[in-house]
């Protein structure tokens, strides 16, 4: 069997031989150390993070993987065009201050590739919106590739499931205005005026989607991003989230079922739990990719709740990477409980951290593909 025929046989309960050994990448940081251990090359280490170029591959032959749930393709479903990214400040140890492109201002130390330090945001009030953001917002033809989308049935490599990037309801907002501005946005300043910028950017990226399916282009799932959750749960009320998300949800997801795509699934980290109802009774079907943290495993009582519809990508808890084979054997065999259940994909919870071991990775890829459901 191809992994693109295991992959999508497993998220629709049919047979297949084994499991697929499939990742979601890695810190740029680990790669570095693994170039310096001398267990990779410079030059992979430099452009392995894209999850479909040649060096990506030759690091999947190396640790055994079969695919990245990473390899998706989309238009510009963002600010469009974005904001100027420049530096407003440097501080003495390095750190500078950086407008980026969707108008947030953070804290950013040189080198450092984790969350960086909100420090400010534009998009604070009605005026910002209308002058600043609104005609971001708009659905333009440049937006879309119309000829990569046209060519890809043609083009795209046959043996591993490509997914449809579809958008974001609220975590790009999220990004946009920080958690704090968010908030007041949605509190404190005008409730009509946060539905409204929630209702502008999902009716563009609406109209990005269906433009990316009319060109014919076939896919094996649509995708989210939505990170919207934290270690203790949503970001925004979950009522609040349900009342201006979930039409959009619907709208996107009866969309792709009109092309024939019935696998959505949506990347959120952190504790999803309140907002999987949201999700799931308006088409999301498939968890990703399922982070584990501090609080455990959320797929199994997922699927409790909602049976055989909910399906899931993830849930490996890659800190094991990071301790011994004892370790790694424990979590092959939570693996291989899960995905007796059916519709399940066993992938590492997010990308692998610094500290990861390479002759680890390429254990439990050697192990996780004798496992047969």
């Amino acid at each position: 069997m191809t992994n693109r025929e295991r992959a999508m046989n497993i998220l629709h309960y049919k047979p297949v031989d084994r499991l697929p050994a499939v990742h979601f990448g890695y810190w740029q940081e680990l790669l570095d150390e693994w170039a310096d251990q001398k267990k990779i090359s410079k030059d992979i280490a430099q452009n392995a993070k894209s999850p479909s170029n040649e060096e990506a591959r030759e690091l999947n032959k190396i640790l055994g993987w079969d695919f990245s749930w990473a390899n998706t393709i989309g238009g510009a479903l963002k600010l469009f065009p974005g904001f100027e990214k420049k530096v407003l400040e440097v501080f003495p140890d390095g750190t500078q201050r950086i407008q980026e492109s969707n108008g947030i201002i953070q804290r950013i130390k040189p080198g450092i590739s984790s969350i960086p330090s909100e420090d400010d945001y534009l998009l604070k009030d009605r005026e910002a919106f209308e002058t600043l953001y609104r005609p971001k917002m708009q659905f333009t033809p440049e937006r879309i590739d119309y000829d990569l989308f046209k060519s890809f049935n043609e083009t795209r490599p046959d043996d591993i499931p490509i997914g449809l990037r579809i958008g974001s309801i609220i975590g790009d907002i999220r990004s946009m205005a920080s958690v704090v501005g968010m908030s007041y946005l949605m509190y404190d300043e005008d409730e009509a005026l946060f539905a409204d910028i929630v209702d502008t950017y999902a009716e563009m990226q609406y109209k990005c989607v269906e433009e990316m399916l009319k060109t014919g282009a076939k896919f094996d799932y649509a995708h989210f991003w939505e990170d919207i959750c934290f270690k203790n749960g949503p970001l925004v009320s979950p009522d609040i989230f349900d009342d201006l998300c979930a039409k959009h949800y619907k709208k996107r997801c009866d969309l792709c079922h009109k092309y024939g795509i019935d696998i959505i699934s949506l990347d959120c980290d952190g504790v999803v739990e309140q907002l999987l109802p949201t999700w799931f009774e308006n088409g999301v079907n498939t968890m990703f990719p399922i982070e584990v943290g501090v609080w455990g495993d959320q797929f199994e009582a997922a699927r409790k709740k909602f049976g055989k519809g909910m399906l899931g990508v993830g849930g490996m808890d890659k800190k094991v990477f990071l301790e011994d084979k004892s370790a790694v054997d424990g979590e092959i065999e939570r693996m291989k409980r899960l995905a007796a259940l059916g519709g399940f994909i066993p992938c590492p919870d997010h990308r692998m951290m610094p500290g990861t071991k390479f002759e680890l990775v390429q254990y439990y890829t050697e192990e996780i593909k004798k496992i047969k459901i």
